[in-house]
């Protein structure tokens, strides 16, 4: 499942994030912000009209994603223990 494809409010924990190509400067950017294995992931908000951006919580921070970006991004739904704050 894709991060755009995660319904608001559900939480659910990161796979991987894709790379397109070697060397992916945006693949790594999302690493580097948190999204690595693991991490709960909650969508917040999505734009109207399945428009960019998706509004995204990451541990205690919120992201502002492009549908691109967030496509990247591999999920599997979480367990009942896990939780975003």
């Amino acid at each position: 499942m894709r991060l755009t494809d995660l319904s608001k409010g559900t939480t659910a924990l990161v796979e991987r994030v894709e790379d397109i190509h070697v060397p992916d400067p945006i693949a790594q950017r999302l690493r580097d912000l948190g999204f690595v294995p693991g991490e709960p992931v909650r969508v917040v908000a999505r734009a109207p009209w399945s428009a960019d951006p998706l509004l995204v919580q990451i541990g205690s921070t919120r992201f502002a994603l492009r549908r691109a970006e967030a496509q990247r991004v591999s999920v599997k739904l979480a367990a009942a223990g896990d939780s975003v704050q």
